[in-house]
């Protein structure tokens, strides 16, 4: 073996499972189909944080999400430009939004930036300290004269110079937390108690905190990456059935025994009925003018109607309507494959540090995804119509300070597990 290379045998267990993974794997590095062994050195740590060139970046993704931080820096602006004129915003100047948002991309960006010189094993470490703190903060936000109170709803922490939304920082939390938790349980996934139970406890806890604020929509997306790591875990299938179908039936109880929530669901089936279309279904109906009026090419830039005080949440929950109504079904296509694109290559990331035997960077990475996919998912489907009205913003671009911070620190933290594959798939050198 030339250099004093030294080739780590595949470990027995849960990694044959990944044989077809391994096996791409290894036909992309140049080994022979027929040999069980990836290139990796025994004296390589990932874990030293040492400075690997621009090029270990995937560049690719990084582009992708500067791409969309651009476009939502400018529909933000032209969605807000406007609401000056509405008496609740009088005393803001027309580029408020504008320049928060800027300011927000930029501490996200030295964020992500302190993020991306950390190694994951540090993550691993810290990952069931980081789920206390989220958890913790959870709590503080439902204290009176702490949490900020917005149209009903209890889920910010004034800092200053922004609010700060725990349940943003719960979603990473709990993409940390899941894969650590399946790492030590790996030698007991089949048993339920000893695997599923703790997990579900820790996941109900998230729940009960999240719909007190209350924010149902951000207690979906924590659920579906929780559920998803322990799929990917290898939870026995039946164990895993079971606790989506208690998952699924504890939602429908949510929203049968809830008036509020049982009008959304009935506005959502019959928008235009003149009972919802100006209480509850006043968003949703707003939003399909706006994707309607934007037909192939959309309005021209700036020159959208519903965001005169028409689709209330423009500049956050329905950008994505304004941007249909600007610049047309085109741009929002452009946009919905985009994160198809991104949520993809952030699934990759995450099974090839699988194939390395990084099982934490790789489930962490892939809960990351379901994040990503699932939320703008959720907002794509709110804002066309295919789902009910949920307060989520669309990731990387709807205005949010919190949101902005939480993406680009986890999407660093991909970053950073592809260029610590990168380390050992090169032997090491940066």
């Amino acid at each position: 073996m030339s250099r004093g290379a030294h080739a780590v045998t595949a470990t027995p267990g849960w990694r044959e499972r990944l044989g077809a993974l391994g096996q791409g794997l290894r036909e992309r590095l140049g080994r022979a189909p027929g040999v069980d062994r990836l290139p990796i050195r025994d004296w390589v740590s990932v874990g030293s944080g040492k400075p690997t060139a621009v090029s270990g970046f995937d560049q690719p993704l990084a582009w992708v999400v500067a791409g969309l931080l651009a476009l939502g820096l400018v529909m933000v602006y032209s969605a807000s430009v406007a609401l000056h004129d509405n008496p609740k915003f009088a005393s803001y100047a027309p580029t408020y939004f504008l320049a928060r948002q800027a300011l927000f991309i930029g501490i996200g960006f030295v964020a992500a930036l302190v993020t991306l010189s950390i190694p994951i094993a540090v993550w691993e470490k810290w990952a069931p300290w980081l789920f206390a703190v989220s958890l913790a903060l959870l709590i503080v936000v439902l204290v009176p004269f702490i949490g900020k109170g917005v149209n009903g709803a209890r889920r910010w922490i004034p800092l200053g110079f922004m609010s700060f939304q725990p349940s943003e920082l719960a979603k990473l939390a709990m993409a940390m937390y899941a894969a650590s938790y399946m790492v030590r349980k790996m030698d007991v996934k089949e048993r339920f108690f000893k695997a599923v139970w703790p997990m579900a406890v820790a996941l109900g806890v998230v729940g009960m905190l999240l719909l007190a604020e209350p924010d149902m929509g951000a207690f979906m997306v924590i659920a579906a990456i929780a559920l998803a790591i322990l799929f990917l875990g290898g939870v026995n299938g039946r164990m895993f059935v079971l606790s989506v179908m208690v998952l699924v039936g504890a939602f429908v109880l949510m929203i049968a025994f809830s008036e509020f929530r049982r009008q959304r669901i009935f506005a959502y089936l019959d928008p235009w009925n003149p009972d919802y279309a100006q209480g509850k279904a006043y968003q949703l109906t707003h939003s399909l003018i706006a994707f309607g009026r934007g037909e192939w090419f959309g309005q021209g830039l700036g020159q959208s109607i519903e965001k005169l005080s028409y689709l209330p949440e423009a500049h956050t929950d329905f950008l994505l309507a304004v941007i249909g109504e600007e610049l047309g079904f085109v741009a929002v296509l452009g946009v919905i494959v985009a994160f198809f694109w991104l949520t993809r290559r952030i699934f990759h990331i995450g099974r090839q540090a699988i194939a390395l035997d990084r099982v934490f960077a790789g489930l962490m990475t892939q809960g990351i995804g379901v994040w990503f996919g699932g939320q703008s998912f959720i907002n794509m489907g709110v804002n066309l119509g295919l789902l009910p009205t949920k307060g989520l913003t669309l990731p990387l671009l709807s205005y949010g300070g919190s949101g902005i911070l939480m993406n680009l620190v986890a999407l660093a933290i991909v970053l950073r597990v592809d260029q610590e594959n990168r380390q050992l798939m090169r032997g090491g050198r940066a």
